[in-house]
């Protein structure tokens, strides 16, 4: 008896799935995993990474049980396991959903489509997001998103699931779910596991939804911008969406129920939660561009910005960047925070990009790497276009620069945040804390601290590389040819409408406050 075969990517869930429903409906199926080795040698990958899966595979291998199935786990390249699994038993069609990630998944399924083709095979690709493949006008990508939101969830029907005859089985890989493969053994990157990092798997995620819906969204608007209220204000869902534990529709529509429900209430927790859709509105726009343009991930948005900064790469500002050793305590104790737990709320993460953009001059391309390996929830779509926007490389948007201490001041006024962080600052007083090289030299003899040997220097003068790195891209912005290549970025990739009075009768995006809006 022949079977469809569901490939499970960043999709990690049976709710809401329509690569399985649609499946489903065509006769018996069968649920398989890759673990793909050439995957995990990429330069934006981590052992956190891995080991989110890893829990997120154990969890939908439990609800596949409860439904009668299995997930089978199989280690090789994608076109290279479908072979197996096709010579051991022939598959009728082949299910999935769409993804927009790295150039190395981009180009695997364009292989995957190939060898489908020359094997005769239908591969049924189905949105995750409310992304468009093959969106011929931006200008109709809005209509889009609300059709997919609006949408009912997709109900899994009665499933019958393939059992193999003995005598055709592939044994897959099964420790997989369990053990850590030997193609960990590879890039230092891969070794990176925060041990404060969010854990994988559905039931997580859905307790970590209703807790935002239910209580933590009260703080949300407010609270997401220092990174000490924000572990609690924000979501926390953006991983499980990244990896599809969750269906970013059934967040859309679980949210918007959650707010009918407010209808007549002005509380904070109502403020919250229409500040939060739009963010969801926002995941999709950026992730948009990505499929737009795939080649964002490695090269400038707008190509007039191409060698402003790429030969001029200082890798010992690099690795005090990645150290947490720039000098600068705000900026230092973000990157021990990310180091520690994967995750870092969005103003930090530009102030980040800022400061290796600005004041240390570093192309976006590296930093980005090296960030995507630090953030568990590493969205390609969202990440580049962000990386190139805090960088000024899109050509359209506002130069943004965070100055490291200004942000300090603003939200971490008691230093709690720093000294949680940067233990060596616990001993600095309230008034050199953000800006420690500047205390008198009796200050640091009477607290045992000394500058340059507790605590780094800056590596640059703030204010000098600032200014120097904004006149540089000002001055290559004013070029005409630059200023004329700015159109074809504004059509291809900007949003054509404001936030403000889109509404819907299921699904309600609202209008931003300054401290939440995304641009471009």
């Amino acid at each position: 008896m022949s079977y469809q075969l569901v490939w499970f990517k960043r999709d990690l869930r049976c709710e809401d799935h329509t690569a399985l429903v649609e499946a489903a409906k065509l006769g018996p199926i069968r649920c398989i995993y890759v673990l793909e080795p050439t995957l995990w040698t990429q330069p934006d990958v981590a052992l956190q990474h891995f080991e989110f899966i890893r829990e997120c595979l154990q969890d939908l291998d439990a609800q596949l049980h409860l439904l009668g199935g299995t997930l089978e786990v199989h280690e090789g390249e994608v076109t290279e396991v479908l072979s197996k699994i096709w010579q051991a038993s022939p598959f009728q069609g082949l299910h999935s959903h769409q993804e927009t990630g790295n150039g190395f998944t981009y180009s695997r399924d364009q292989e995957v489509g190939e060898w489908c083709q020359s094997h005769c095979i239908q591969w049924g690709e189905y949105p995750q997001f409310g992304v468009v493949r093959g969106l011929k006008n931006r200008n109709e990508w809005h209509a889009h998103w609300q059709k997919h939101m609006e949408a009912p969830l997709c109900e899994l029907p009665t499933i019958q699931f393939w059992r193999a005859r003995l005598s055709s089985v592939l044994t897959p890989n099964s420790s997989a779910l369990y053990l850590t493969p030997s193609m960990m053994q590879a890039p230092l990157h891969l070794k990176h596991n925060p041990p404060l990092r969010q854990r994988g798997g559905r039931s997580l995620a859905l307790k970590t939804l209703n807790s935002f819906l239910k209580q933590r969204s009260m703080w949300y608007r407010g609270g997401i911008s220092s990174p000490l209220s924000a572990p609690d204000a924000c979501s926390r869902l953006s991983v499980y969406l990244s990896y599809g534990c969750l269906s970013i529709r059934e967040v859309v529509q679980a949210t918007n129920e959650e707010l009918l429900q407010m209808s007549l209430d002005t509380s904070r927790r109502k403020s919250g939660l229409t500040a939060f859709m739009s963010r969801l509105y926002w995941h999709c726009h950026f992730i948009q561009k990505l499929e737009s343009e795939p080649e964002i991930e490695w090269r400038n948005m707008h190509r007039g910005y191409d060698a402003l900064r790429e030969n001029e790469f200082n890798d010992d500002y690099f690795n005090a960047l990645k150290d947490g050793k720039t000098g600068w305590p705000m900026v230092d104790a973000c990157v021990v925070m990310l180091r520690e737990t994967g995750w870092l709320n969005f103003r930090m993460r530009a102030m980040l990009v800022s400061v290796a953009a600005y004041p240390l001059w570093l192309h976006w391309k590296p930093v980005g790497d090296w960030l995507a390996t630090q953030f568990l929830d590493y969205e390609p779509g969202i990440h580049w276009s962000q990386l190139q926007m805090q960088s000024g490389t899109t050509g359209i948007n506002v130069t943004r620069v965070y100055n490291p201490i200004k942000q300090a001041q603003d939200h971490d006024q008691k230093g709690f945040f720093v000294r949680k962080w940067l233990p060596h600052m616990r001993q600095v007083p309230d008034t050199w804390l953000f800006e420690p090289w500047n205390m008198p030299q009796e200050v640091q003899n009477s607290i045992g601290i000394e500058i340059s040997r507790d605590i780094p220097q800056p590596i640059v003068d703030l204010a000098i590389a600032t200014k120097a790195s904004k006149d540089r891209l000002h001055a290559r912005r004013n070029l005409s040819d630059v200023r004329a290549g700015k159109k074809s970025v504004i059509d291809k990739h900007a949003s054509r409408a404001k936030m403000t009075g889109r509404k819907s009768s299921k699904v309600k995006t609202t209008g931003t406050s300054p401290q939440l809006t995304l641009e471009f």
